[in-house]
C-alpha cells in the first residue's frame, strides 16, 4: 500500500534518481562506516547507502514507516523522535563516530542541527538536505543578509559547504521552497567556549539585528559589568563568528578578549 506523506511530520520523500546518485557521491560511504540516515522515509537513500555500506542505523518517527525498514536485514531501526536520540550511546555501540545523513524535515531542521552539535565530537561527518534558505544561512560570511545566530553558533564548531543543490520537483509531493545539501565536517580542534554562553550572547546581539550592537549586546555588557574590548559600533552581522568567541570567553575569564 502506497504510503501517503504525513503534513505534520514535514514529510517529502526524495524521488529524483539522478539527485539521489549526486548526494550518495557526495557523501562517498563506504564498507564498515558507522552512519545513521535521519528521516529514512520510504528508503529512497537509504537503499542505495546500506548496499556501500552492509549496514545503516536509521531514525524514523513514523511508525508506519519504521515497520516496513525493520523487514529490511541490513537496518537498525531507531523508531524516535529524532530531539530523544542520544547519538553517544549510538557511537558507543557501533565503536566508533559516526556518520550522520538525511533528509531533514523543514519544519524542525534547525532544533535538529542544534541537537546534534553537542555530540560533534562523536561525530566524523554530516550531510544534510535542508531548506535551501537554511543552508544558505549555515555557511554565509560576515556582513550579508544571511549571516545570523545560525550561522555563528554552527561555524564555531563545524566548517560547512554548500554540496548540492535541489529542485522542489525532485520531491514527492514537491515542497514550495527549493533545497540544498549541506555538507558538515566538525572542526578538529575547535576554540574552547561555553556554548550556552556564547548562544546567550549571540541571541542578544541578533535580537535587533538593524541597531549598532551597543544597544543590545552593549546594554547586555553593562548590566553584567563586564569591561571588554569588543567593539559594539558594529551591527550583529558585521562581526566575525571569531569575534563572538572570543568575547564568550571574556565574559567568562572577566578580562578583555
Amino acid at each position: 500500500m502506497k504510503h501517503v506523506a504525513r503534513k505534520r511530520f514535514g514529510q517529502h520523500f526524495l524521488a529524483d534518481s539522478s539527485i539521489i546518485d549526486g548526494i550518495v557521491r557526495a557523501i562517498d560511504p563506504r564498507p564498515g562506516d558507522a552512519m545513521v540516515e535521519i528521516g529514512p522515509g520510504l528508503a529512497a537513500l537509504t537503499q542505495p547507502l546500506v548496499e556501500r555500506l552492509g549496514r545503516l542505523s536509521v531514525v524514523e518517527l513514523d511508525r508506519d514507516l519504521a515497520s516496513r525498514l525493520r523487514a529490511h536485514p541490513q537496518l537498525e531501526v531507531i523508531e524516535s523522535d529524532v530531539l530523544r536520540v542520544d547519538f553517544n550511546d549510538i557511537a558507543e555501540r557501533a565503536g566508533s563516530k559516526l556518520r550522520v545523513v538525511g533528509n531533514l524535515p523543514y519544519n524542525i531542521s534547525t532544533p535538529i542541527l542544534f541537537h546534534l552539535l553537542s555530540f560533534a565530537e562523536r561525530i566524523v561527518d554530516q550531510h544534510f538536505m535542508l531548506q535551501k534558505e537554511v543552508v544558505d544561512r549555515m555557511v554565509a560570511r560576515p556582513a550579508t543578509a544571511a549571516y545570523g545566530r545560525l550561522s555563528v553558533m554552527l561555524q564555531w564548531r563545524y566548517a560547512m559547504e554548500d554540496v548540492l543543490f535541489v529542485p522542489p520537483a525532485a520531491f514527492d509531493p514537491p515542497p514550495k521552497v527549493d533545497s540544498a545539501v549541506v555538507r558538515m565536517v566538525p572542526r578538529a580542534h575547535p576554540q574552547a567556549v561555553d556554548p550556552q554562553l556564547l548562544s546567550e550572547i549571540v541571541q542578544v546581539a541578533f535580537s535587533q539585528r538593524r541597531k549598532l550592537l551597543r544597544h543590545t549586546l552593549g546594554q547586555w555588557l553593562q548590566v553584567r559589568a563586564v569591561e571588554t574590548d569588543f567593539d559594539t559600533r558594529r551591527r550583529a552581522e558585521e562581526v566575525p563568528w571569531e569575534a563572538y568567541v572570543a568575547l564568550a570567553n571574556s565574559v567568562t575569564a572577566g578580562s578583555p578578549p
